[in-house]
């Protein structure tokens, strides 16, 4: 069952057009990757679809909505989070109350001390430093708390923008461990990730964006053994 479904959406930064009409769907319980270049039209694609940027032209629909013109604030009410490139945490409140921040959506706080403590499991260094600020952490401990922020509104839907930017190899891979983790549990999540060789690896699916235009769809499996996906992406 298709959760999100992009048709055809055009955007453009002035004259020119970033998006070329592309259409992808994430289906759900799945990871679905978008790869591709700096510039490519990743992160124009993930802000337009949660009405971030606005659209040319083009439809979204999620869970069944109709969200092509609905504010973004709304979308998160909806239960689709995004985790933005470059972590974006609140530097100069805590670690907890940053994943307070991220529980604003829901009404019902009565299983709030569950949530908090699911993250803290998940994410034992956020548990350790719960009461330090957070522009004091560290890239990988940001990179935690920001997905862990993201999760305290309990999305259906968990977009992540370049989530393995700037972290040591070995924080990469436990970074892809988690992703991996959140979606066992039942998150469905769109990716969108310059570290081809890891996404696909961990994708039921994944789309390749060249100049705002999808060239190139299949399985992580049969994107990772494309000669043209290894050529461009992987080394090969």
């Amino acid at each position: 069952m298709s959760l999100l479904q992009v048709n055809q959406l055009q955007v453009y930064y002035g004259v020119i057009c970033a998006l070329k009409g592309i259409s992808f769907e994430v289906n759900e319980g799945e990871i679905v990757t978008l790869i591709g270049a700096n510039g490519a039209g990743k992160t124009t694609t993930m802000q337009s679809v949660v009405g971030l940027i606005p659209k040319r032209s083009g439809q979204v629909l999620f869970d069944g909505h109709d969200i092509s013109t609905t504010p973004c604030h709304k979308i998160v009410h909806l239960g689709m989070t995004q985790v933005p490139e470059g972590r974006r945490i609140f530097q100069e409140l805590t670690v907890y109350e940053n994943l307070l921040m991220g529980a604003y959506s829901i009404k019902d706080s009565s299983g709030f001390k569950q949530d908090i403590e699911s993250v803290y499991t998940r994410f034992p260094r956020l548990a350790e430093r719960k009461n330090q600020i957070a522009g004091t952490l560290s890239g990988g401990e940001q990179q935690m708390l920001a997905m862990g922020r993201a999760i305290m509104s309990h999305p259906k839907l968990l977009m992540l923008d370049e989530p393995s930017m700037g972290l040591s190899p070995l924080l990469v891979d436990q970074v892809f461990d988690i992703i991996r983790d959140i979606n066992r549990d039942g998150t469905t999540i769109l990716l969108v990730e310059q570290n081809a060789g890891k996404s696909l690896a961990i994708s039921d699916r994944a789309y390749v964006l060249e100049n705002g235009s999808i060239v190139l769809s299949g399985t992580g499996e049969e994107l990772a053994a494309s000669e043209m996906v290894q050529k461009a992406y992987l080394g090969g």
